[in-house]
C-alpha cells in the first residue's frame, strides 16, 4: 500500500525549479519524430502487448480497503498489459492522494515492465476538475449554453484544464456535443441547447481551451468530443436507449459539432452508447470508420463508454457471445474499451487475433493512435504528475470566472410589475428543496459521480440560503430547509402558513435534486406535486412569490407560472451559483442569459424552435390546449433584463447575392432603460422554400455585447454558403437558390441568393 503525502511533500520543495523549467520551451518533436518513435516501439510488442494497450479499466479494480492494491496493479500492467486507467474510488481525492495515486501506478508501468510504456489516466472533468478536492466547478453545458458567450466557455474550460493536470491526469472525457431535443433524458444538463450551433461553436471553444497550448504542456489536457453519434435524443427519454433519427436529419442537426470539434483539433472520441435506428454505434462500421474517419477525417483515439463492448451481446442482443461483441466492435473501429470492471476484452481480443478473426492491421492502427496520444501527451518523456503544475491550481482568479459563468447564465423568465429586484432590506421566507442543498445547484459529476454527497462541497461554497443571509443578514431570512433535497420540511406547508405573514416577500427554491446517467431518469416532465402544491400555497397567502428554478432540464411548471410575480431559472449554477442568484435578485448585477432550449408549457408538446412547418398542426387543437403550433412556455432564446432594448431595422449590404459571395447583416440596436446591460443577440435564417421541407428558422449566429444605459451599438454578422446550405434527400449537402430571411429579434428582411 502507498503512504499518503510522503512523496508529494518531496515534490512541493521543487516547484519553484520545476516552475521555472516549464516556462522554457521544449523544443518540439516533428510528427516524423513521434511516428518513428511510435513504429519503433509498436515493433517490439506481442499481441498481448497491443492489445493491453487497447485496454482500459476502472480505478475499483485496484482497491482494496479504499487504499491502492499494489499486488492487482501490478496484475493489471505486467501480466495484462494495462494501457489506460479511469475514473476515482468513489470520492474527490486532494491534490496529495491523486499525485501519489498516479505515481504508484507510473512506477510500475515504467520501472516494472520490459517496453515501459506509460499509463493512461482517464478523468469525467466536465464542468471543472469534478474529482479534486478543492477544484473549481462551473455552471453545466447548458447553463454555459445560456451565455452565448463562447469566451466564458473558453476561460472555463483552460481552468479545467490547468486544475486537471494539475491533479496528474491528462486527459479529459469532455465536451459533450449532444444537442439537447428530448427533455426527459438524465443527460440534458449536459448539452449546450436545442439549436446545433450553440454546441458546434461552444464545443469548438472548449476543445481550443483544452488543447491550444500543445499537449505535452502543463496547461493543456486530450479533449474527448462525445457521445458520437445520435446519443442525445433517445425516443424513450432513458439514458442509453435507441434513438430513431433519419439520415438527413442525423447530418444536419447531430454532425456539424463534431465536424467542427475535429477540424479544432479534438484528440479523442467517445462513443455514443446507444443505437440509431436499431444499430448499435459501438457496432456500426458505418458510423465509426466511414463517417468518423472517412467523412470526417478524424485520426484520434475512439474510446467506448462504460461496458458498452458487452453490452453488444448483454443488452443490444446484436452478438451471440461477449467474444463476439470484442470482434464486432474492434472491427467496426473501436480503439480502446473502456472494460472497465474485468480483463474479459483482454482475453478474448487476444484469442480473436490469434484465431485470424480480428485482422493485425486493425489492432496496430488502434494501438498507434494510443501510442501516438501518450507521446503527445509527453507522457514518455515524464510519465509522472509534473509538481510545476500545482502552481495552476485554486487560483482566486479562477472564482471570477466561475462567478461571471454563472452571471451570465441565470436566466430571468418572469419579472412582473418588477418585482425584481429585491429591497435589500426585505424581510425573505426562503423555502424550498433546493434552497439549502448543494447538489441542486450543481448537478452531475461534482466532486462525486451523483452529484448528491452534500459532505464533499466545501464550507465556502454557499447554498442558496447561506448566500442570501450573506447578502441581506441573518435576522431578514426565515428558513427551515434542509440539505436532504426529499426532506418533508423543505415544502411544509404548515412553516408556510405560520411564517408568511411577518415576510415582505416569499422566495421559493424549487426544481430537481442533482442526478447523473440513468439515475437521473424520470417518467414525467411535470415537477413534483408537493413542490407545485408549495407554490400554489405560496400565492395564497398574497404576499410576493419569486420562484427560483435550480434544474438540469426543463421541467414543466405551467400550473405555476401565472401566479408567480418573478420566475428565474439557475439551471445548475455550481460553485458560484448561489452568490450570483443573490447578486441578480437584489439588483447587483443586471441579468442576461437566454434560454438555450425551447421551455415546454405541456409535458407532451415539445416542439422546437427549429420545427418543420409541417409540425404545426393548428386545425381541430382547441384553444383551450394552446393550440397545435410553437406554443411553448417560454420560446428558445427568450430572457429578461432589468433593461430594456430596443431593435432597428435589419441592414443588408445587399438584395441579392451569387452562391459564393458574404453577406453582411447589420442591426442597431440600443439599450433604452436606465441601466447597463448585455445582451445576447441570436440571428437566425429561413429558407423559405427548398427541396425537403426547410425548418422554420435556424440559429446561424449569435453574440454578447454590453450596452451603457442609453448607448446604441451598430453589431454585425456574416453569413456564407456553408450558412444556408442544408442536407437533402440523398443525404448531401446543398446550397439552392431562391428566397431567405434573416431574423433578429422582431426584426426581419429577406433576400435572394441566385
Amino acid at each position: 500500500m502507498i503512504t499518503k503525502y510522503t512523496k508529494f511533500i518531496a515534490g512541493i520543495v521543487t516547484i519553484s525549479i520545476f516552475y521555472l523549467a516549464s516556462c522554457q520551451q521544449s523544443t518540439p518533436q516533428t510528427n516524423s519524430d513521434q511516428d518513428g518513435r511510435v513504429t519503433e516501439l509498436m515493433s517490439q510488442m506481442s499481441v498481448e502487448d497491443k492489445v493491453g494497450q487497447m485496454t482500459q479499466i476502472t480505478l475499483s479494480m485496484l482497491m482494496k480497503d479504499n487504499q491502492l492494491n499494489i499486488e492487482e496493479l501490478k496484475n493489471a500492467i505486467i501480466n495484462k498489459k494495462v494501457g489506460s486507467i479511469l475514473n476515482v474510488n468513489g470520492t474527490p481525492l486532494s491534490i496529495e492522494e491523486w499525485h501519489e495515486l498516479l505515481t504508484s501506478i507510473q512506477d510500475i508501468a515504467t520501472k516494472e515492465t520490459t517496453l515501459k510504456i506509460p499509463v493512461l489516466y482517464g478523468i469525467d472533468a466536465i464542468h471543472g476538475t469534478t474529482y479534486t478536492q478543492g477544484s473549481t466547478l462551473f455552471p453545466h453545458n447548458i447553463g454555459m449554453g445560456a451565455t452565448r458567450n463562447p469566451d466564458l466557455v473558453k476561460q472555463s474550460a483552460k481552468i479545467t484544464a490547468l486544475e486537471t493536470r494539475a491533479s496528474g491526469i491528462r486527459w479529459n472525457f469532455d465536451p459533450a456535443l449532444g444537442i439537447a431535443r428530448q427533455p426527459l433524458w438524465s443527460r440534458y444538463e449536459e448539452m449546450y441547447g436545442e439549436a446545433t450551433v450553440l454546441s458546434t461553436v461552444l464545443g469548438s471553444a472548449a476543445i481550443t481551451a483544452y488543447e491550444e497550448d500543445g499537449l505535452d504542456q502543463v496547461t493543456a489536457v486530450a479533449s474527448c468530443m462525445k457521445h458520437f453519434l445520435g446519443y442525445s435524443v433517445p425516443l424513450s427519454g432513458k439514458d442509453r436507449t435507441p434513438a430513431y433519427i433519419p439520415d438527413t436529419q442525423l447530418r444536419e442537426i447531430f454532425l456539424p459539432p463534431f465536424e467542427a470539434a475535429v477540424q479544432s483539433g479534438t484528440s479523442t472520441v467517445m462513443i455514443n452508447s446507444g443505437e440509431i435506428n436499431g444499430v448499435p454505434v459501438h457496432a456500426s462500421k458505418y458510423y465509426l470508420t466511414d463517417i468518423l474517419r472517412g467523412e470526417l477525417g478524424f485520426e484520434g483515439l475512439a474510446v467506448t463508454d462504460w461496458e458498452d463492448i458487452i453490452r453488444l451481446h448483454g443488452r443490444h442482443h446484436v452478438a451471440a457471445t461477449p467474444k463476439e461483441a470484442v470482434k464486432i466492435a474492434i472491427n467496426a473501429g473501436i480503439d480502446m474499451s473502456m472494460v472497465p470492471v474485468d480483463y474479459s476484452f483482454f482475453d478474448y481480443l487476444v484469442e480473436l487475433v490469434n484465431e485470424g478473426e480480428v485482422p493485425m492491421s486493425r489492432i496496430d492502427e488502434a494501438v498507434y493512435r494510443i501510442l501516438k496520444l501518450k507521446y503527445d501527451l509527453g507522457l514518455f518523456d515524464n510519465a509522472y504528475p509534473e509538481q510545476e503544475a500545482i502552481a495552476n491550481f485554486g487560483k482566486a482568479s479562477y472564482k471570477d470566472v466561475a462567478l461571471n459563468a454563472a452571471l451570465e447564465s441565470i436566466t430571468l423568465l418572469k419579472n412582473e410589475g418588477q418585482t425584481l429586484p429585491l429591497d435589500k432590506n426585505a424581510k425573505v421566507l426562503l423555502m424550498g428543496p433546493a434552497a439549502n442543498n448543494h447538489g441542486s445547484l450543481h448537478g452531475s459529476w461534482s466532486y462525486t459521480w451523483q452529484g448528491q454527497d452534500e459532505s464533499q462541497f466545501a464550507d465556502e461554497t454557499l447554498t442558496l440560503k447561506s448566500a442570501l443571509e450573506a447578502k441581506i443578514g441573518t435576522g431578514n431570512v426565515t428558513c427551515n430547509t434542509t440539505a436532504v433535497f426529499e426532506d418533508a420540511a423543505n415544502t411544509s406547508l404548515d412553516f408556510l402558513k405560520k411564517n408568511a405573514a411577518k415576510s415582505d416577500v416569499i422566495v421559493l427554491a424549487i426544481g430537481e435534486k442533482s442526478y447523473a446517467e440513468s439515475p437521473g431518469g424520470i417518467h414525467d416532465l411535470n415537477l413534483e406535486a408537493n413542490q407545485i402544491e408549495l407554490a400554489k400555497a405560496a400565492y395564497a397567502t398574497g404576499k410576493p412569490v419569486v420562484l427560483l428554478i435550480a434544474q438540469g432540464r426543463p421541467r414543466v411548471i405551467s400550473p405555476i407560472v401565472e401566479g408567480a410575480d418573478a420566475i428565474v431559472n439557475l439551471y445548475r449554477p455550481a460553485s458560484q451559483g448561489a452568490t450570483a442568484t443573490m447578486e441578480i435578485l437584489f439588483g447587483d448585477y443586471n441579468p442576461n442569459g437566454v434560454l438555450p432550449f425551447s421551455y415546454p408549457r405541456h409535458a407532451g408538446d415539445i416542439l422546437l424552435y427549429d420545427r418543420k412547418h409541417t409540425e404545426e398542426v393548428t386545425e381541430f387543437i382547441p384553444d383551450s390546449y394552446g393550440g397545435g403550433g410553437y406554443n411553448p412556455q417560454w420560446a428558445f432564446g427568450y430572457g429578461l433584463s432589468y433593461t430594456t432594448f430596443e431593435y432597428g431595422d435589419i441592414q443588408l449590404d445587399k438584395k441579392a447575392y451569387a452562391k459564393n459571395e458574404t453577406i453582411t447583416v447589420a442591426i442597431d440596436i440600443t439599450n433604452t432603460g436606465d441601466r447597463d446591460g448585455k445582451l445576447a443577440i441570436d440571428l437566425f435564417v429561413s429558407d423559405l422554400y427548398a427541396s425537403v421541407t426547410p425548418s422554420y428558422k435556424k440559429l446561424k449566429k449569435f453574440s454578447k455585447e454590453n450596452f451603457k444605459a442609453g448607448e446604441t451599438k451598430t453589431v454585425t454578422f456574416t453569413l456564407d454558403g456553408k450558412d444556408l446550405t442544408y442536407i437533402n434527400a440523398e443525404s448531401q449537402k446543398t446550397l439552392e437558390a431562391g428566397e431567405f430571411t434573416v431574423s433578429i429579434g422582431d426584426k426581419k428582411s429577406t433576400f435572394e441568393l441566385k
